[in-house]
């Protein structure tokens, strides 16, 4: 069953492109400046992977806590110094990689900056393609937010942030059922960087080689599509962050234009943001500054209530 679009039954721009153009425009690596694209992916991993061996050395940390049965239903804490573990701030993050590359090992930037003011940083795992499929991400996503708050029941809240497929899962937990979970998150907040909202055009990409989505997989795993016929529940009720950066694609900024708007239209307590001067990885990549622009909107937002 097909699910009615937001837009009317407009012809999205992208179905106007040759399948050639639309590979492009969710090649993310593609649209970076400052590097060539196999440079701009070599080094977002090393800078990853440096920041979380970092971490994990200076950090009190409990590493690989499971939240499922899954090998892969894993998620790490990182503590700040002087804060009770039950009744800390959570900032919980989820990697991005088209579903199907990305790693909790490599995911840190964040860690130093929040945990020196007494947020603490939860990395989550989760089975990408070809062994995951979206929805069983989405499920995982789901599970590992319960799992969080029956464990700190007492936490002071749960901000949530996603970064390019990471934000799509993120968004997806607005639409979650936590009746079937037993527990509903103190989820305070949602930070999406440069997401993916309408899973459609994935399905004309070589991405669709591992995901093997059909487009009935698509339109039930795309908040674009479902957020607008949902009664917005009184919780969680989130205050939300889209932001994107100077250097995405037209897609991936046409994409996160529109979510915004359904945000708006929807009664969400929603704003946007373009971020100067970044791409698609440098977004994520600067979070490791305390100064950066994102970081400052991160710890306002989490003190707003304070």
């Amino acid at each position: 069953m097909e699910v009615s679009r937001a837009d009317g039954g407009a012809e999205a721009p992208w179905k106007k492109m040759s399948k050639e153009l639309l590979q492009i425009q969710y090649s993310p690596s593609r649209w970076v400046i400052r590097q060539s694209a196999e440079e701009a992916l070599e080094t977002y991993s090393q800078l990853g992977t440096q920041a979380t061996s970092r971490a994990r050395a200076t950090k009190k940390i409990l590493l690989d806590v499971s939240y499922g049965d899954g090998q892969r239903e894993k998620l790490d804490i990182y503590f700040p110094d002087r804060v009770s573990s039950q009744t800390v701030r959570f900032f919980v993050f989820v990697h991005g990689g088209m579903w199907q590359c990305g790693s909790k090992d490599m995911s840190a930037f964040m860690v130093d900056p929040l945990t020196s003011w007494g947020v603490a940083v939860v990395i989550v795992a989760y089975d990408i393609a070809p062994i995951g499929t979206v929805d069983l991400m989405v499920d995982q996503l789901t599970r590992s937010l319960a799992f969080l708050q029956k464990q700190y029941p007492s936490n002071r809240g749960i901000y949530l942030c996603g970064h390019s497929a990471g934000a799509h899962l993120a968004a997806m937990m607005l639409l979650a059922n936590w009746t079937e979970h037993g527990v509903t998150p103190n989820l305070k907040a949602l930070f999406l960087l440069s997401g993916i909202y309408d899973l459609e055009p994935i399905t004309h990409t070589s991405d669709n080689d591992l995901l093997h989505l059909t487009l009935e997989d698509a339109q039930k795993n795309s908040p674009q599509l479902l957020l607008p016929a949902m009664l917005k529940p009184v919780a969680p009720n989130p205050r939300m962050l889209v932001i994107l950066a100077q250097h995405d694609s037209p897609e991936f900024q046409r994409q996160s234009r529109e979510f915004f708007q359904v945000l708006c239209q929807g009664g969400w307590e929603v704003a946007f943001e373009e971020l100067p001067d970044v791409d698609h990885f440098s977004v994520l990549e600067n979070l490791s500054k305390a100064d950066y622009l994102l970081s400052q909107m991160i710890l306002k937002t989490i003190f707003s209530e304070a």
